[in-house]
């Protein structure tokens, strides 16, 4: 169209609805399992005799009901109030933001910690603020979009590396090493996309050998991987000073919510006084703080609970896998996808699931290529066998046509 003989701009809600197109809306006009009143879910299956569970949420130690976790939440919230009030640098902490940090920081054997209002902040603002436009970071091309962005966002260069494909890294950095003064190499600890884990004693001698730094975000493996749930270097036996930067996440293991940056104590220093998103931030709030730790507490002193999560995950895995389900290369820890054909099918059975009081909604174009499909399936060590078995034969009998497939009305 024109107007006064210039071209009339779309609006704002034009533009909105052509990328809704493009995210798939044909898909999800037809009914969809995302933004579900999960209280509600509950509340519907809890009265039917399978019940409901939930294989969609990050409880991965079953501590997000936890009495001592809600009662160190609610306990701060009534001693100290709602919101921590201001950012920390300028507004001062409590003391229970420390308490926290230095929990951490010693429960995972690393220098010290720095806890941030945000997860996907945390990687966002890192990135942008080790390095500079004489500097390189090599990601893996599986990387959370976190770390894509703000590896994209800087005014360094940005090159991706096949997923877990450790002879082409080594390939770009002898290629590339000389070029740059800095070069910084991200891969995450645990992928949730796909449920395996990188190589880390090869990505330690190869950062090693090219004088590179080394940032592992840990949102997923933390809790989760080692035999105490230290993540990957317990995992593999590594000593954490060997590994420059990690990232971790406390709205998984830890049932609370925010990042944090781990790293020896001089890194620490510097980043309270300058990273961007921790001066510009405000603190943690008292309850969140307070259910965090909490939470690293109860797993300090009950370690078990990560050796049920592993047989947990392993029991989905192995069942599905003998059933003719496709999870992939996930070694069984907490995540496992389950691969489909086309996203119209991944829909169908996530729906068919709903209706058999399983949570586990489908990644289909967002987060994952088009032609990629999957129900991501995220255990805890509460779950039941008999709720995970169930999942499996739930899926299985939709899959091989044994259950109606239908995609309910919106």
């Amino acid at each position: 169209m024109v107007s006064d003989g210039k071209p009339e701009r779309p609006s704002f809600s034009a533009v909105a609805e052509r990328r809704f197109r493009l995210a798939g809306k044909s898909i999800i006009e037809k009914g969809h399992p995302y933004f579900v009143p999960v209280d509600r879910l509950e509340q519907m299956y809890s009265s039917k005799p399978e019940g409901y569970v939930s294989l969609a949420h990050y409880d991965y130690l079953g501590l997000a009901r936890h009495p001592e976790v809600i009662a160190a939440s609610t306990q701060a919230m009534q001693d100290y109030g709602a919101g921590a009030g201001a950012s920390r640098l300028v507004g001062g902490e409590r003391t229970a933001h420390r308490a926290l940090e230095r929990n951490l920081a010693e429960f995972l054997g690393v220098g010290d910690v720095l806890s941030l209002i945000s997860g996907y902040l945390t990687n966002l603002s890192l990135i942008n603020h080790l390095l500079g436009p004489r500097d390189l970071v090599l990601i893996d091309s599986l990387a959370h979009n976190s770390i894509v962005v703000g590896a994209k966002s800087g005014r360094f260069e940005c090159r991706t590396f096949e997923h877990n494909n450790f002879d082409d890294l080594e390939a770009q950095l002898k290629a590339a090493r000389g070029e740059y003064r800095h070069v910084l190499v991200v891969v995450e600890g645990l992928y949730s996309m796909d449920g395996d884990i990188p190589d880390l004693p090869r990505l330690v001698e190869m950062k090693n050998r090219h004088d590179a730094w080394l940032l592992v975000d840990e949102a997923h493996s933390y809790g989760v991987l080692g035999r105490n749930g230290k993540g990957i270097c317990e995992h593999f036996g590594i000593d954490p000073s060997e590994v420059e930067l990690s990232v971790g996440t406390l709205s998984k293991s830890f049932v609370s919510s925010g990042g944090f940056i781990c790293a020896n104590a001089e890194v620490i220093a510097w980043l309270r006084f300058t990273l961007p998103g921790f001066v510009y931030s405000v603190g943690l709030s008292p309850a969140t703080t307070a259910s965090a730790n909490a939470a690293v507490n109860i797993l300090r002193r009950e370690p078990e609970r990560v050796e049920r999560l592993k047989q947990k995950s392993r029991l989905f895995r192995d069942t599905a896998r003998a059933a003719g389900l496709e999870p992939g290369n996930a070694i069984g820890e907490a995540v496992v996808p389950l691969h489909f054909e086309t996203p119209e099918q991944t829909m169908m059975i996530s729906q068919v699931l709903i209706e058999h009081g399983i949570y586990a909604p489908p990644i289909v174009q967002v987060g994952v290529p088009k032609d990629q499909p999957r129900i991501r399936f995220f255990f805890s060590a509460a779950h039941r066998d008999e709720d995970i078995l169930r999942a499996v034969d739930v899926t299985a009998a939709a899959v091989h046509g044994d259950l109606p497939v239908k995609i309910a009305s919106s």
